[in-house]
This record gives structure tokens, C-alpha cells and sequence, in this order.
């Protein structure tokens, strides 16, 4: 990854810059290695790793405002897996660091840690700005598709795992073979395994959006998303009503439309219609006040999950 330029030799070194010095540290790269790359002295990048080996910190005074919900070491895992790994979007990459840190977070903060380190920009290219400040591009207008973005968007259907197996290496992911009712089964590679047994994985029923673009996650290819009701301390798959089968599309009152062939990463559709996604009162899955509901045969559920977030 070229850095060159990104950083301003004459400014005070920011979190980014130290965060990536460890980085880099980290990946066994030399202290003459980094110096090249960063375009930074020698005796200041040896400074920071000294200071980082000594407290496990990188930070040179403590920040003001609103408080990290992750500790310093959890966020320098986070900037690692943020640099070295090409994500389609910030769920993937809440999965990724969760199996690489071991610490339980949600999208939602994962994306408020990213930009407030400088991150910017689509999820799988994300690339630090001078000095931490916002870039802005000249982008062309967007088309009447671009502008419109709700649930109809999302092509959400119900599927079978017909397997599940725990990851190998992973305590937190299960692959799953699914059928949503075409030719062949979609992977899932999905971020249950500490909320869900795997005995209790095969052969149910799940709700699947199904037109995030394919992603791989440890090696393995995911084709599609497990929707569950989540708290920070609880996950819950949504169930399908009865009689539900492989294949049925979830829609809502109000919000018609086939969805996206592929949602395009760079709208971020997917993260702006999940911040509506909640589970009433009666634990039935919403958006927006409209019920996930396969018609004629009723609406989908978290099983004890009442007015909580779905992703």
C-alpha cells in the first residue's frame, strides 16, 4: 500500500500516523522499512514503537469529546484489518476484526471508529486523508436510482442452511451451505457461532439479503447475509413465518420493488437502510414501521428480541 504523500512530514504526528507506524511494526517491517515508506525520521518512528512496546499506546495526549468504545489495542487491530483487507462493507469488516480481536462491536461503531481514525470513502478502498480531514470528490450527478434509497432496494428471501460447519481457526464463524431456491446453494460465511449453536443451524429457516456483492471473509466466498435481531450482548436470527419455503421474497407495505441485481458498495444502501431496521414491541422485524412479510403466509421474528437493531 503507497502512503507517500498522505502524510505531512511537518505536522504532529496524528493517531493514523502512529497507529500505522505500529502497523507496520506489527507486519515485521524495519524500522528503516517504515521510515522509507512513511517518509517520516527514523528516530520518530523508533520513538513511537518504544512508546508502544512500553504501555501497548500510540496516542500522545488523551483525546476530548465523546469516549472510544474500543481500547487503544482493539483499535490499532481495527486499522490493521481495515488496511490489509479488501471488504465490501463496514459488516464485513465488523466481522473480520471481531475474529481477529476476539471483542464483540457493532457495524455501527466500527464506522464511527473508522472515520473518526480518518478513514473515508467506500468501505473495501478505504484510504486515510491528509491530516485526518474529510476529501471530497467531484463525482458526477446521481442517477434517480442512486438518490432513492429504502428497503426496496434489498432483495431479502427466505432460505434453508442445509449445513453448517465452524469455521476452521475461528471460535466466531460458521460457513453454511443455504438454498434460497435457485439452481445451487449460496455460502454463507456468517459471525454466529458464539450467539447460536451449531446444532441448532441446521435445517432452519433464515432471513438472507441476497444481493450484497459476494465477499471473501477468511478465504471463503460469502454470498449473501444472515438478518438477525442484535444488542451488544445478544444475537437472534429473525425466523420466517410458517409455511414459509426457500426462495419467497420478503417485502414491505408500502415499499414495493424487485431490489438491486447488486448493490453497489460505493451507495452504501445497505448501511443507510439497516440505521431504520428495528424489532417492535412484539418482536416482529420492521422497517420503518413496516413489517418483513412473505406474502400470504405472514411476517418474520426475532424470538425474544423486542425494539432492538437487525443487521
Amino acid at each position: 500500500m503507497h502512503l507517500c504523500g498522505i502524510m505531512g512530514r511537518r505536522e504532529e504526528l496524528s493517531d493514523f500516523q502512529r497507529g500505522t507506524i505500529v502497523g507496520c511494526h506489527m507486519c515485521k517491517k524495519s524500522v528503516r522499512e517504515i521510515s522509507a515508506l512513511l517518509q517520516l525520521p527514523r528516530s520518530t518512528v523508533s520513538a513511537v514503537i518504544l512508546k508502544w512496546k512500553r504501555g501497548g499506546i500510540t496516542t500522545a495526549l488523551p483525546r476530548s469529546g465523546r469516549p472510544h468504545k474500543l481500547k487503544e489495542e482493539d483499535r490499532q487491530v481495527l486499522e490493521k484489518v481495515a488496511l490489509e483487507n479488501c471488504l465490501p462493507s463496514v459488516e464485513a469488516i465488523a466481522t473480520e476484526f471481531q475474529s481477529a480481536s476476539g471483542t464483540t462491536v457493532s457495524p455501527r461503531t466500527v464506522r464511527r471508529e473508522l472515520r473518526e481514525m480518518g478513514f473515508r470513502g467506500r468501505v473495501s478502498t478505504y484510504n486515510k486523508t491528509k491530516g485526518g480531514e474529510k476529501a471530497e470528490k467531484t463525482q458526477a450527478a446521481p442517477s434517480q436510482d442512486e438518490v432513492k434509497v429504502d428497503v426496496s432496494r434489498l432483495d431479502m428471501r427466505v432460505g434453508r442452511v442445509i449445513s453448517a460447519l465452524q469455521l476452521p481457526d475461528s471460535d466466531s464463524l460458521y460457513v453454511q451451505q443455504v438454498d434460497v431456491g435457485e439452481a445451487s446453494h449460496r455460502t454463507v460465511v456468517s459471525s454466529l457461532a458464539k450467539h447460536t449453536p451449531l446444532d441448532q443451524m441446521q435445517n432452519r429457516l433464515v432471513v438472507l439479503l441476497c444481493n450484497l456483492k459476494p465477499a471473501k471473509i477468511r478465504g471463503v466466498l460469502t454470498q449473501a447475509l444472515v438478518i438477525c435481531a442484535s444488542s451488544p450482548d445478544k444475537v437472534e436470527i429473525l425466523d420466517p413465518p410458517s409455511g414459509a419455503v426457500p426462495g419467497d421474497r420478503v417485502i414491505f407495505q408500502g415499499f414495493p420493488g424487485e431490489g438491486d441485481k447488486e448493490l453497489n458498495p460505493k451507495q452504501e444502501v445497505w448501511e443507510q437502510v439497516q440505521t431504520d431496521l428495528r424489532t417492535d414491541g412484539q418482536c416482529i422485524a420492521t422497517y420503518k414501521g413496516a413489517a418483513f412479510e412473505v406474502i400470504g403466509k405472514g411476517v418474520c421474528k426475532a424470538q425474544t428480541m423486542s425494539n432492538s437493531e437487525i443487521k
